[in-house]
């Protein structure tokens, strides 16, 4: 088990206790299960997990195998939901080896996500070192073609204790879990359900964390938009119940005649990374995007006059998903004639082909971890 050592330049991190799983999955059962994992139902054999108290800092580091966590029945997060997650890729390489897209970015969000949430912040070092641990450890996990290792940071609050008061114990985790294409055949349009009855998010509230809380918030909407034989779900402000928000796990953009892209403004929403780098990959490639309200009565006329050509949603799983239908208490409305489109499209083989190694990484996101 590692010490902490904090220095200066920001490199904190643990020295990982590594254990390997003494009965690790055979190469043929590891195989079979490879063959359609689907997404988010088989785990690998490992996790890491390293623990903090208020009194001795982060400690015990430790890769071991993937097991249950012992949990007190008044264990704090049970009950005031201390909770938060990441989610990131590694991809295989053609020649072989493996990246991690922006996990400095992951990082990052991790801390933010922490401190909103009154947690104890994991070192970004620390973070970055017990992902890379993990998909060392586990890397034959990884399917071959578009298929990718799923990861999975997360944090609870483990004191045990009842009382509305920050935790003084955190258990932090990372899992991982190989994930066939999203897609079979290629992206194909999704259609969305306006919500006009729920809200996922308020200023000065958690719209902009990945905690559990908020997909908790939205599944009743989730479940509602499934009811009207639509895909996902997709909010609206909660001041005025006008302006597009984000999908229930999905940030959205939009695309315009002129060649320009739209997409709703940080404060409420999820920053996603998927998000952030398609806006630097439009921008470099000279597209205008702009980062504005936008209102689901706008949309409508929008699409109905031809002034907008597509729109899509964008995430870590699907990457990008284009929308082709819209449908809403006040009536339903296509998009590009429910086709997916040449820019969407672009988009998605752009940054696909950068976090499998087949295009130039010019900004820096790729890690190589083998």
């Amino acid at each position: 088990m590692g010490v902490s050592f904090d220095k200066a330049d920001g490199s904190l991190w643990l020295k990982f206790d590594v254990q390997p799983k003494a009965d690790p999955t055979s190469d043929a059962d590891r195989a079979a299960k490879l063959k359609d994992p689907g997404f988010g139902r088989v785990f690998t054999d490992h996790m890491a997990i390293v623990r903090y108290s208020a009194d001795k800092g982060w400690h015990s580091a430790r890769v071991e195998s993937r097991a249950n966590f012992p949990l007190d029945p008044a264990t704090a997060v049970l009950h005031y939901a201390q909770e938060i997650f990441e989610g990131l890729k590694a991809y295989r390489r053609d020649d072989g080896g493996i990246n991690l897209f922006r996990p400095d970015a992951n990082a990052k969000r991790f801390r933010n996500s922490a401190d909103r949430m009154a947690m104890a912040p994991v070192p970004e070092a620390v973070f970055i070192e017990a992902v890379e641990q993990l998909v060392h450890i586990d890397h034959e996990w990884i399917p071959g073609g578009e298929g990718s290792l799923y990861i999975r940071p997360f944090m609870i609050a483990n004191e045990v204790f009842l009382g509305v008061k920050p935790s003084a114990e955190y258990i932090f985790a990372v899992i991982a879990s190989p994930v066939g294409s999203y897609f079979k055949g290629g992206p194909a349009p999704v259609s969305i359900w306006v919500s006009e009855n729920y809200t996922r998010a308020a200023v000065g509230g958690t719209g902009a964390v990945k905690c559990g809380g908020n997909y908790a918030a939205s599944l009743r909407a989730q479940a509602e938009a499934i009811e009207r034989g639509c895909d996902q779900v997709v909010f609206l402000d909660a001041v005025e119940h006008r302006y597009i928000e984000e999908l229930g796990g999905m940030n959205v953009f939009f695309v315009f005649d002129d060649g320009s892209l739209l997409t709703p403004p940080l404060g409420t929403i999820l920053p996603g990374i998927t998000r952030d780098s398609i806006i630097a990959l439009a921008k470099e490639a000279g597209t205008p995007v702009r980062e504005e309200a936008y209102s689901i009565d706008q949309w409508r006329a929008d699409a109905a006059s031809g002034k907008l050509k597509e729109a899509f949603a964008c995430g870590t799983a699907a990457v990008i998903s284009p929308i082709g239908k819209v449908c809403s208490a006040k009536g339903d409305f296509t998009i590009n004639g429910g086709a997916a489109g040449e820019v969407a499209m672009g988009l998605r083989k752009k940054l696909v082909d950068i976090q499998y190694g087949r295009a130039a990484d010019n900004h820096n996101w790729i890690k190589k971890v083998l």
